[in-house]
């Protein structure tokens, strides 16, 4: 069984975290900047940990370069 998990990213913040909204999409706050593909590393990391599988399980599927992004994790 797989997912897909609608997100919310802003780049340089103070913590890591992941927290759920109440309409259902995450919003995920990094500590990278979004150069060079750390924030998504960071995203890819953060979200592998959440959900408890491996990194490689987890694969952004939409908005690579942007703010909002497609997550998908397989289980």
């Amino acid at each position: 069984m797989s997912r897909i998990i609608e997100l919310k990213v802003k780049p340089n913040a103070r913590v890591s975290r992941l927290t759920r909204s109440e309409d259902g999409t995450w919003l995920a706050q990094l500590k990278s900047p979004p150069v060079d593909g750390r924030a998504n590393a960071e995203l890819i990391a953060l979200v592998a940990e959440e959900f408890g599988v491996r990194r490689a399980q987890v694969s952004i599927r939409t908005g690579a370069g942007g703010r909002r992004k497609l997550v998908h994790i397989a289980e």
